[in-house]
């Protein structure tokens, strides 16, 4: 790499290469992988630097991150060039994708400077209470500590070296210890070479961010158990979270991983909609299905409504669409191979037509979508149908009733989303519905597709087990940052031992307060 304060010395001197997404061919030179002893230099850089850092005020974290995100645009073509290559996604995705990942860093730097993720509580004493007096409490949130990042494969700009889970975490003052995805190392080291580039200028630490790569296992593990980090992030399959999960619960001292893990994202028909547009809304469907080559986490992988004409018009819409749908593809080849056993799992499950397959791809690691149908009885019988397939793969589920849409929806795994396409007279049913809904997933949206997701304050990418390890928290928005900060409560200190937002002469700045139980906004 180029000088790079953000990256530590290699110990390791072992080497990989960057593989084509399209070939499977190793591409470009050799990237060397860090070592055990890497990740020991990168975690105790980390809790070096972590209480400098966290005592930065929120301008210069908020201008450490906007720094970040002028870097990240100065890389220029160089970064679109390298991720198109390493991911085999479109360059106008990947453009957009840059722009998110921009976008996210300045929405925190809002973030920082309101002052509200501070959380700050003050009740007064009250030296005359009976029968007992009460005692002066003041409270305000801290960050945890460092934090490792795990790269996601499928967003190899906006969830991973710099994305979602880094821009949080530093935005709550915890220095972050990327491990990269091995998919796409040279995207990721032109990212952590502009992160270097941003602390170096706001002169930071070197330790606020290390990037460690590798093609194996072992980093990530060393990372999760390595008693300085003090919470995880990450985005991909259930295995792979169930497995850091895993091992930071066997930890002397555990921590929390926020893995986001799977999901199949259900389209609810309502009846109304359905026969209004169900031929409109077969095409829609397969548009949301087969974008990216359904390599989202919000793919629409299942369907429900009532039989019908409607439905039938929806079937026949989408199956037409999806013979035509050209094949893309896919962000490596080990993914290319899971999603091609999953989809023959499927195709041989009792009870499961398949309806469909899009066009094959010239690629030998292009994603050939496929739609296939059965019964709620059949549904409900085999819970390995509400299973993920990673790719453009949806089930069309035929229910008799009202009554079986429901208790297919009772009989979920936790979700990302849940998406209802209804007109007005299907607002009853709508209504009807939503509490089951609420139990199941974390974004409940109407008369869209859930590909797609808004970066904003009141966005929640996230939701019950197993779609997320905690279904309290989002990866996505603002809220975020709340993962990584805790509650620290002082009570009776002298005002000049206070933090200095907790003292009566505070400078408030806007930053709101709950004071006696009454917010306060300064």
């Amino acid at each position: 790499m180029t000088d790079d304060t953000a990256t530590i010395d290699r110990a390791d001197t072992s080497e990989f290469r960057s593989v084509a997404a399209a070939t499977g061919e190793p591409v470009g030179d050799p990237f060397p992988v860090h070592g055990l002893s890497d990740v020991d230099a990168a975690c105790a850089a980390a809790d070096a630097a972590f209480d400098a850092y966290r005592s930065t005020d929120r301008e210069t974290r908020a201008q450490f991150l906007e720094k970040i995100a002028e870097e990240i645009l100065a890389i220029g073509d160089d970064l679109i060039v390298a991720a198109i290559l390493e991911s085999g996604l479109p360059r106008a995705r990947l453009e957009g994708e840059r722009g998110r990942t921009i976008g996210q860093l300045k929405l925190f730097a809002g973030v920082v400077r309101s002052g509200a993720w501070l959380g700050l509580r003050i009740d007064p004493a009250m030296p005359d209470r009976q029968p007992l007096p009460r005692p002066d409490l003041r409270l305000r949130m801290i960050p945890l500590g460092p934090v490792a990042v795990f790269g996601a494969s499928n967003f190899p700009l906006a969830f991973s070296t710099a994305g979602g889970d880094t821009a949080s975490a530093l935005a709550a003052g915890c220095p972050v210890v990327v491990k990269g995805h091995p998919a796409h190392p040279q995207t990721g080291a032109l990212v952590a070479e502009a992160i270097g580039r941003a602390i170096a200028a706001c002169g930071l630490p070197a330790g606020v961010f290390s990037h460690l790569v590798g093609p194996g296992n072992d980093l990530g593990s060393a990372l999760v158990k390595d008693p300085r980090i003090a919470a995880v992030g990450f985005t991909g399959s259930r295995g792979g979270g169930l497995a850091l999960l895993a091992l930071a619960q066997a930890r002397p001292v555990p921590i929390p991983v926020y893995a986001e893990m799977s999901s199949i994202n259900p389209v609810l028909l309502l009846p109304a909609a359905l026969a209004s547009r169900g031929a409109a809304l077969g095409a829609a469907f397969v548009g949301s299905l087969t974008m990216g080559s359904g390599q989202f986490c919000t793919n629409p992988g299942l369907v429900l409504a009532v039989e019908g004409e409607g439905l039938d018009a929806f079937i026949t819409s989408a199956t037409e669409a999806l013979l035509t749908a050209e094949a893309s593809t896919m962000l490596t080849p080990g993914i290319h191979a899971a999603y091609s056993k999953g989809v023959e799992t499927l195709a041989g499950k009792p009870g499961v037509e398949l309806l469909a397959r899009g066009k094959l791809g010239a690629g030998t690691t292009c994603g050939q979508a496929a739609l296939f149908t059965t019964t709620a009885e059949a549904f409900l019988s085999d819970e390995s149908l509400g299973h993920e397939v990673f790719g453009a793969s949806s089930i069309v589920v035929k229910c008799r009733n009202t009554d079986e849409v429901r208790r297919v929806i009772e009989d979920l795994e936790g979700q990302l989303t849940a998406t209802l396409h209804m007109d007005s007279q299907d607002e009853a049913m709508a209504t009807e519905l939503l509490p089951a809904l609420e139990r199941r997933v974390g974004r409940i949206l109407a008369n869209g597709w859930p590909t797609g997701v808004e970066v904003a304050h009141a966005m929640v990418h996230g939701g019950p087990y197993p779609a997320t390890s905690d279904a309290r928290t989002t990866s996505v928005g603002s809220l975020a940052i709340d993962r990584f900060l805790r509650p620290v409560s002082y009570q009776n200190l002298a005002q000049s031992v206070l933090p200095p937002e907790l003292r009566d002469d505070a400078a408030r700045d806007g930053v709101p307060r709950l004071l006696d139980g009454a917010l306060d906004l300064g």
